[in-house]
């Protein structure tokens, strides 16, 4: 059944809705505006929204939907791989730890001074209380990507400058739902968590945002500048979907 016109003008938010794709269901976002066409946009959290003109019948716009579910799906898909998918651990001595790519095993040893190194196949972490493993342990994640992630970013950021582009600055940030960002003003955020997956995973996080820096949506050109800055970042990106899935 379709919306008036004056109907449609009573939503002044977003409508939720959704389409069944084969097996699959799509949710969206509608929102009615004045315009010519009818836009749809996944974003980096996979949401789906879409812009459709006032004159806009529910059934055209849901027909225009199921001709574009393939490539909403793919969409959703490849960003998926910036979502980390974080298991609940426990922080009990002998459980595994991931930190660059490879598996540690948490040793947890009685001492009045808290803190936490690496040593051999063990993450050690000293501690006057296990019940403060998780956060020594987490705080350990963040400085180890402090330390790591300029390092790693710094001969990607220098490559970049050919295109006469540099962020603002390089950010550490624990994020809910992504691996790395690039805002508006250009500068790149990271989550501490990446500090887990192997070193060309990372490269691929911060090559991603820096191709971001010259194209803003992922569109071909996009893709085609960060297969020319990382030829094999397809591998990367499947790993990391792979190892912290």
């Amino acid at each position: 059944m379709e919306l008036l016109k004056r109907e449609k003008e009573v939503y002044a938010g977003k409508i939720n809705c959704q389409i069944q794709f084969g097996s699959k269901v799509i949710d969206y976002r509608l929102e009615f505006s004045d315009r010519k066409t009818l836009g749809i946009t996944v974003t980096p959290n996979m949401e789906v929204l879409v812009k459709a003109p006032l004159s806009s019948g529910m059934e055209k716009i849901q027909e225009k939907l199921r001709k574009k579910a393939p490539w909403i799906l793919k969409q959703q898909q490849y960003f998926s791989a910036f979502h980390p998918k974080t298991t609940e651990r426990k922080y009990v001595s002998g459980e595994t730890h991931l930190y660059m790519g490879r598996q540690y095993r948490l040793k947890i040893i009685e001492d009045s001074k808290a803190g936490v190194k690496l040593k051999g196949q063990w993450i050690e972490v000293h501690t006057p209380n296990a019940d403060q493993t998780k956060k020594l342990v987490i705080g350990w994640y963040v400085s180890r990507a402090k330390q790591k992630f300029p390092a790693l970013s710094e001969p990607i950021i220098e490559r970049f400058k050919k295109y006469n582009v540099a962020p603002s600055g390089l950010h550490i940030r624990e994020m809910a739902t992504r691996w790395g960002s690039c805002t508006s003003k250009g500068k790149i955020i990271l989550n501490p968590e990446l500090i887990k997956a192997p070193r060309g995973c990372i490269e691929y996080v911060i090559t991603h945002e820096l191709c971001h820096l010259i194209h803003h949506e992922h569109n071909r050109k996009f893709y085609e500048l960060q297969s020319r800055e990382m030829p094999d970042w397809e591998k990367w990106k499947g790993k990391l979907e792979r190892l912290l899935a």
